[in-house]
């Protein structure tokens, strides 16, 4: 245990200071069983760091430990969770569950053991995570961490503070909230960048090796993660990734679900079945005429790759402009609204606001005569009554 308090310690202390991510204040964190899933890279393991840095500092009470450390090959979490609550500790973080083959069991006793001990887990396996909840149902509160925001992604690249806007704000004060942002500094200047290579904390790294990690986020979950827990057969790979290439260069994507399945080789009801475990792994988003679009055989009204830096990642070309506008506007607004397929116009929020998306030039044309209809507009730095600039709608979360 004592090499774990060490690397704990040289953690927290090497961990930045926030940079306003919202899930640091937003998630219940007192929790007794937390957990945080999410893509490799998308700052799961550092929310957990900031968090015990900010509440905790160096004190016994909290501890951060991974699962695919050496110590637990020959150790039992059950174990550990014991001698940790024995030597006063309260809190532990734990990282990497999925390297643990029974963690989902494991946590669910620890959990039934001891009730005066916090648990906060996170894993980058998105499929084991839900595989897991027959064990943890009724005792995880389990939440979704998404890549950076655009808001996000301007505080931590030049360390500023800009805060959230609900859409409701955002759609009675747009061009108040532009303003002011705009003073602080120039959103259209940044907005390809983020779009390109900004979702992910580690935007720093150079395009090339960036988008290499993202082809290997696709790879481990097409390669392994699917055989493994949704019995795939490894021959289908090139299939999937013919499938995201289709839909990654398409205009906005309406799929002709027999089309597709001619096109890769495959029947109707299995590119349904692929489409089904890829949203459940966030690869892709789908957009239904209902909120009801649940159904391992329901055929999406539109499918997105899940944000657009996997555009990029997948093409060998640059994307379609459309398909990335939309893109980004259903990843921004999937965090904290309910996005369906209208009759008229591109999305509708929450059963009642009805969004076109387009250029600056864009017209009402399309969703003329609806009350609560609005053009949001790439292009534009600021703007009045029903047309908002696009990358506000970065600004949510």
């Amino acid at each position: 245990m004592d090499k774990l308090k060490e690397n704990h310690i040289r953690l927290v202390e090497e961990t930045p200071v926030a940079f306003g991510r919202c899930y640091l204040d937003k998630l219940p964190w007192d929790d007794r069983l937390l957990g945080l899933k999410g893509f490799r890279g998308v700052g799961k393991t550092t929310l957990m760091l900031q968090y015990i840095k900010k509440h905790y500092g160096l004190s016994e009470k909290a501890l951060y430990i991974s699962l695919d450390d050496l110590f637990f090959t020959e150790n039992r979490l059950t174990d550990f969770a014991e001698d940790f609550i024995a030597l006063g500790g309260e809190h532990l973080f734990i990282d990497e569950v999925h390297k643990y083959p029974s963690w989902s069991v494991e946590l669910k006793n620890i959990y039934d053991s001891y009730k005066n001990l916090k648990i906060t887990f996170s894993g980058s396996s998105l499929l084991e995570i839900i595989n897991s909840r027959v064990d943890l149902s009724r005792r995880a509160l389990v939440f979704l961490i998404q890549g950076l925001s655009f808001r996000e992604y301007l505080n931590f690249r030049f360390r500023m503070d800009f805060p959230v806007y609900d859409l409701e704000e955002i759609l009675k004060n747009h061009t108040g909230i532009a303003l002011s942002i705009s003073k602080k500094i120039k959103p259209l200047k940044y907005f390809n960048d983020y779009l390109r290579n900004g979702y992910f904390p580690f935007f720093n790294e150079t395009v090339e090796w960036y988008h290499k990690r993202l082809q290997e986020v696709f790879n481990m979950i097409i390669e392994f993660e699917l055989p493994a827990l949704r019995g795939t057969n490894v021959s289908i790979v090139p299939k999937i990734k013919l499938l995201l290439y289709i839909i990654g260069n398409s205009v906005p994507f309406k799929p002709n679900i027999s089309t597709l399945a001619g096109r890769i080789e495959s029947t109707r009801k299995t590119v349904l079945e692929y489409i089904s475990y890829l949203k459940e792994a966030r690869i892709l988003n789908a957009v239904y005429k209902d909120s009801l679009g649940l159904s391992l055989l329901k055929k999406p009204d539109k499918l997105f790759l899940e944000n657009t830096n996997f555009s990029y990642a997948i093409s060998h070309n640059e994307p379609n402009t459309g398909n990335l506008r939309e893109t980004f506007f259903l990843n921004q607004l999937t965090e904290n609204h309910l996005i369906t397929e209208p009759d008229k116009g591109d999305f509708l929020v929450d059963d009642k606001y009805l969004f076109e998306i387009g250029g600056k030039n864009k017209s009402f044309s399309q969703i003329a005569g609806n009350e609560n209809g609005y053009l949001a507009l790439d292009g534009l730095e600021f703007s009045t009554g029903n047309r908002i600039p696009l990358w506000l709608f970065g600004f949510l979360y």
